[in-house]
C-alpha cells in the first residue's frame, strides 16, 4: 500500500523557518504520476490548499503564503517539500501532504499523509 509520510514540523517564534518533508513510499510509479499538494488546517477553520505542484513541475500558491512558501519536488527519492519563511501566527495548522494519482485519463486516486503540526507563536 501506497503510503505519504510528512516530517519537519514544529514550533517557531513569528518570522521563523521550517522546512516540511512527504515522503511517498510504496510506489514510485504513484508518485512521478500524482500532482502534490500541501493542505493545512486549524482547529475551527476549513481546510486550505497550500500550494501544489504539478507532474510538469508547474506551481500554485495560496495567495496568503505567496512570496514566503516554496514547494519543491525530488522525483528520485519520491519526496516532495515545502520550505516555509516569513511564518506568522496565522500559519498555524496541521500541515498534510496529498497525491493525486491519474495512472490513465479514466482514472484517479487520492492519498494522504497522517499530518505534521506547525505552531507559530507571537
Amino acid at each position: 500500500q501506497v503510503q505519504l509520510v510528512e516530517s519537519g514540523g514544529g514550533s517557531v517564534l513569528t518570522g521563523g523557518s521550517l522546512k516540511l518533508s512527504c515522503v511517498a513510499s510504496g510506489a514510485g510509479r504513484v508518485f512521478s504520476g500524482s500532482d502534490m499538494k500541501w493542505y493545512r488546517q486549524a482547529p475551527g477553520k476549513q481546510r486550505q490548499l497550500v500550494a501544489k505542484i504539478t507532474t510538469g513541475g508547474r506551481t500554485e500558491y495560496l495567495d496568503a503564503v505567496k512570496g514566503r512558501f516554496t514547494i519543491s519536488r525530488d522525483n528520485a527519492a519520491n519526496t516532495i517539500y515545502l520550505q516555509m519563511t516569513a511564518l506568522k501566527p496565522e500559519d498555524t495548522a496541521v500541515y498534510r501532504c496529498n497525491a493525486d494519482y491519474r495512472p490513465s485519463v479514466d482514472e484517479r486516486y487520492d492519498y494522504w499523509g497522517q499530518g505534521t503540526q506547525v505552531t507559530v507563536s507571537s
